[in-house]
């Protein structure tokens, strides 16, 4: 018998309220319910529900809130460890930073939403990672996003990415946070779901932490912040289910509108309130609404809540309990305020100009009970709402379709010799590898100055005003490299978001994830999720990168076509003394540049092969985690002990491209590069693989005996492979049979015009 069922609780009949529908079995269906699910429903209440207790269950088990069919899997990745202060459960994650401060952090999705009003999808993203953050007593200090798109040549992708990125844009440099980087992917693969993960950052004293808990019986339940309207009304369900063209305009009112300023407003008065000891738990009403806030809080604290809609400040008329409490309008929190000190909640609020209306209390009976004017319209127990959710482990089976396209033989891609500089130049103009400078440049990067390292390099870097300490931050994942080897793919994931904390100064220390997937009902989407989150497990363990929290976005396809699995990971890093930070752009002529790994010739899913033959196929590169682990502790080292000028991870385009990055750095003056290379691969691989565990260091001539001892004292290959040039140029690289060489003009032009040149693209009257 699950939580809920005793049969020893007497459950009072609650009658239909006038004017609700009668449940049926296609209002059930409508609810994303199934008929073993309805009949456990039934179970628990004893009694069929109403229309109102049936549109909380909804919510509640639907896959966004209930995790029904992931949180199984789920407990395979590691949660502990001794810097870990707050896991998984909450509204984010917290780590102990040292010096008495704590890092709370979380990534979140909104794909849905963006996909079909994409300024406001995003936006609103943004500000429900904000909540969730300063929920716990953190004061956000830092975003990123991480973003997928379909191909530009689409008007409407471009229409998605311009309005995704003015969304996430806006918001944040509205309430002031600054935004310090992330990703943005383009392919196919996302034409009909844009993928958008917001990740904030906040930093707290550890004795400022605050959880969502509706503990204190009698204590009282407080609507705070912006009023309730009929905006995001099952988005909850909405984000469970697959988008179809027909479901655009009919979705259209599930997505919320947000208001930044009321959010800025919301966040000063919420820690002031936190640290007035006036209050016991405070939560976001996001997905679900006052509906997961009252369940989740009441489920937390073993407590009861009872809640009477009539005294929830709406801005609409003739609202229904049913839509107050599944309505997800933005700027909302709950409260539990301790009794007796209501007065001085109110006091706060009104300082910051805020609402706050008394709606409830905290229960000893365990129950979720909805009044409307006294009169109960749903009286159901808390904790089936949340522990009592169904969960599953099903089937996986990966598709024929894949593991054909992983064993297609791309020795016929090898070929090309000679001279590859217009192959290289495109690649290094392709959206996936060109600057995203026309991003970045819409955001606030530098507000509240504590930004040390800002976008465009390995990761984003924040001092932690008061001490030596900075935190480093990034979001990764490569979809085509999971799509073709989930499991390896998302080891990759960790591996590179590790690599680049490391080439930043920082100790990699902890991760959220955001999984976004398909549908997992399909056996080769659960496959997929399955495979990625066990390779996800293993990678953190070697790396010893905890999962703090996270999020699990299914259901992402249109008209039956799946995105990539792309399991995004946020991680962050504690960088020790503001004087290791260590920049991506190469800084001296003269300077020797080092190799720090293999080159091998895995091209499977490399961005080479995507824009020369518009292939997604191969296996992709292999990652040996172990290696992994002594390339980062190496390059640590190195720059601890200021061996290096100069660190930057080899990624997307290969080591062509990411030397490029280096030569350029951020455009105002870049050097050039003589390299030779002589590995016995053909040229295209050794140019424009993406093979793993590698990295490209500068350093002062005398100090290139010390990097390549050290690297060899930490098992790693390492060789001299060429020297920083001239302001004046060439780019030129040479590998055995092949060779770029190009001038710094064509560089940066095809490296930094790339995105605003397609960005401006005028749309045809066909498009």
């Amino acid at each position: 018998m699950s939580a809920g069922e005793s049969a020893s609780v007497t459950i009072p009949l609650v009658p239909p309220r006038t004017g609700d529908p009668e449940i049926t079995s296609e209002l059930v269906a409508d609810h994303g319910l199934s008929d073993d699910e309805y009949e456990r429903i039934c179970r628990i209440m004893g009694r069929i529900p109403t229309f109102t207790e049936l549109g909380v269950f909804s919510a509640m088990w639907s896959e966004h809130c209930g995790y029904k069919n992931s949180k199984r899997l789920l407990q395979l990745l590691p949660t502990e460890a001794p810097w870990v202060i707050q896991g998984p459960g909450e509204n984010a994650g917290v780590i102990d930073i040292g010096d008495g401060y704590a890092l709370a952090f979380k990534i979140e999705s909104h794909n849905h939403p963006s996909a079909i009003e994409p300024y406001q999808g995003a936006a609103t993203g943004v500000g429900g990672i904000l909540r969730d953050v300063f929920t716990m007593g953190a004061r956000p200090i830092a975003i990123l996003d991480s973003l997928r798109f379909g191909d530009l040549d689409s008007a409407r992708v471009r229409y998605l990415f311009g309005g995704v990125v003015s969304g996430v844009g806006d918001y944040g440099n509205c309430i002031g946070v600054p935004n310090i980087g992330g990703e943005v992917a383009f392919d196919r693969g996302y034409e009909g779901n844009p993928i958008v993960n917001a990740m904030c950052l906040g930093l707290m004293k550890k004795e400022d932490l605050i959880t969502a808990s509706a503990s204190g019986v009698g204590n009282t339940l407080m609507a705070v912040g912006a009023r309730t309207g009929r905006d995001g009304i099952h988005g909850a369900t909405f984000a469970s289910e697959e988008l179809s063209e027909e479901s655009e305009e009919a979705s259209r009112p599930q997505v919320q509108v947000g208001d930044p300023f009321t959010e800025k407003l919301l966040l000063e008065a919420s820690l002031e309130l936190i640290s007035s000891g006036s209050i016991t738990g405070i939560q976001d009403m996001g997905a679900a609404g006052i509906t997961s806030c009252a369940a989740e809080m009441a489920g937390r604290a073993g407590n009861g809540v009872e809640i009477d809609v009539a005294r929830v400040p709406v801005r609409e008329p003739d609202m229904t309990p049913y839509e107050i409490l599944l309505s997800e309008s933005q700027e909302r929190m709950l409260v539990v305020a301790t009794k007796g000190y209501e007065d001085e909640v109110h006091r706060i609020l009104e300082k910051w100009e805020l609402e706050a209306e008394e709606i409830g209390e905290v229960t000893a009976d365990g129950r979720f009970r909805v009044l409307e004017d006294g009169a109960v319209v749903a009286d159901m127990p808390a904790l089936p709402l949340t522990d009592g959710c169904p969960t599953y482990e099903r089937e996986g089976i990966e598709a024929d379709e894949v593991r054909e396209l992983r064993e297609m033989d791309l020795a016929e891609h090898l070929i090309p010799e000679g001279d590859l500089t217009k192959t290289f130049l495109l690649l290094l103009a392709s959206p996936n590898v060109a600057s995203k400078r026309w991003i970045y440049h819409q955001y606030d990067t530098t507000v509240r100055t504590s930004t040390a390292v800002r976008p465009g390099g390995d990761s984003g870097v924040i001092r932690i005003r008061g001490t030596e300490k900075a935190i480093a931050a990034t979001t990764d994942c490569n979809g085509r490299f999971v799509y073709l080897d989930p499991r390896q793919g998302a080891m990759i994931a960790v591996a590179e978001a590790a690599r680049n904390l490391v080439c930043s100064g920082a100790l990699p220390t902890a991760i959220t994830n955001n999984l976004n997937f398909g549908n997992p009902l399909k056996q080769h989407i659960y496959y997929q999720f399955r495979e990625a989150v066990l390779g996800m497990a293993d990678a953190c363990k070697a790396f010893e990168t905890p999962v703090t929290g996270g999020n699990v976005s299914f259901y992402n396809e249109t008209d039956g076509l799946a995105i990539y699995p792309t399991p995004v990971i946020g991680m962050v890093g504690i960088i020790e003394n503001v004087s290791h930070i260590s920049p991506q752009a190469f800084q001296s002529e003269g300077d020797d540049i080092v190799l720090l790994g293999e080159n091998t010739a895995e091209i499977g899913g490399a961005e080479y092969l995507y824009v020369t033959a518009g292939l997604v196929a191969g296996f992709p590169p292999r990652v040996d985690l172990t290696r992994e682990r002594q390339l980062q502790r190496a390059v640590l080292t190195m720059i601890q002990e200021k061996e290096l000028r100069s660190a930057h991870d080899c990624s997307d385009g290969g080591l062509a491209c990411a030397l490029a990055e280096c030569a350029l750095g951020d455009g105002e003056a870049p050097f050039g590069v003589n390299i030779v290379l002589d590995d016995a691969l053909p040229p295209v691989a050794t140019l424009f693989a993406e093979s793993q565990g590698r990295v490209v260091v500068s350093c002062a001539p005398n100090r290139t005996e010390n990097v390549i001892r050290l690297a060899m004292d930490y098992g790693v290959p390492a060789r001299k492979i060429g020297t920083v040039g001239g302001r004046e140029g060439p780019f030129h690289v040479t590998a055995v049979s092949g060779q770029i060489k190009t001038d710094l003009t064509s560089l940066h032009q095809a490296y930094f015009g790339a995105l605003p040149a397609i960005m401006n693209t005028p749309v045809s009257s066909e498009e």
